[in-house]
């Protein structure tokens, strides 16, 4: 049984698990087993180049940053399940006991994030009810989100990245996935606010 099951491998999922990576040192961490489904092949960043993206440096290719990310989620936060090679076609059940299903296995989790993009038509099945009209996209584009509130779709389910209503813009998903595991940090934290940083040491 997972703490928290991370659908999708790109920017907002990456960036929420490495939050919650960070905080391994927090007290209210130490039972907690987070897992990421790495599915990154439908993620816009495949074609993308950065040139404009804060930290990044001009000209890096969308596909090696997908890489990178997960190579660094390993290398510093290896207590993340990270789950390759599957996609997730079902989400059952209820807060505190989830059912997700994928083309080859099936997992528990109590809570659930989801950044798979905006992309339509959307291929979880149960979660049609929750599905509408992307806000921020254009018509004609036919892209779809998650109807949520700050994330929160319903009880255990947050909505990450373009498919929250976000934008379609690195470093928006990066802020939305980073702040989405904050808010469960938080809840963790018994209501009191955190924040995750690293520091250099004096």
């Amino acid at each position: 049984m997972f703490d928290v099951l991370i659908i999708g491998g790109g920017v907002a999922g990456v960036s929420a698990a490495l939050i919650f990576g960070s905080a391994k040192e927090k007290s209210f961490m130490t039972d907690k087993q987070i897992g990421i489904i790495a599915h990154q092949r439908a993620s816009s960043l495949q074609n993308a180049l950065f040139n404009n993206a804060y930290g990044i440096a001009p000209g890096t290719l969308g596909r090696n940053l997908l890489n990178s990310s997960l190579e660094h989620l390993q290398n510093l936060y290896p207590q993340i399940l990270q789950i390759e090679g599957e996609k997730v076609v079902r989400i059952s059940g209820e807060f505190g006991n989830f059912t997700i299903t994928t083309n080859k296995n099936t997992y528990h989790s109590k809570r659930i994030m989801i950044g798979i993009g905006a992309g339509n038509p959307f291929t979880i099945e149960g979660l049609e009810n929750f599905i509408i009209p992307h806000k921020k996209s254009a018509p004609e584009k036919n892209r779809i989100q998650l109807e949520n509130n700050d994330h929160l779709v319903t009880e255990g389910i947050y909505a990450i990245g373009t498919l929250a209503g976000h934008r379609s813009q690195l470093v928006i998903a990066a802020g939305s996935g980073a702040s989405a595991a904050t808010d469960v940090l938080t809840l963790w934290n018994d209501g009191k606010p955190v924040q995750i940083h690293d520091a250099v040491k004096v």
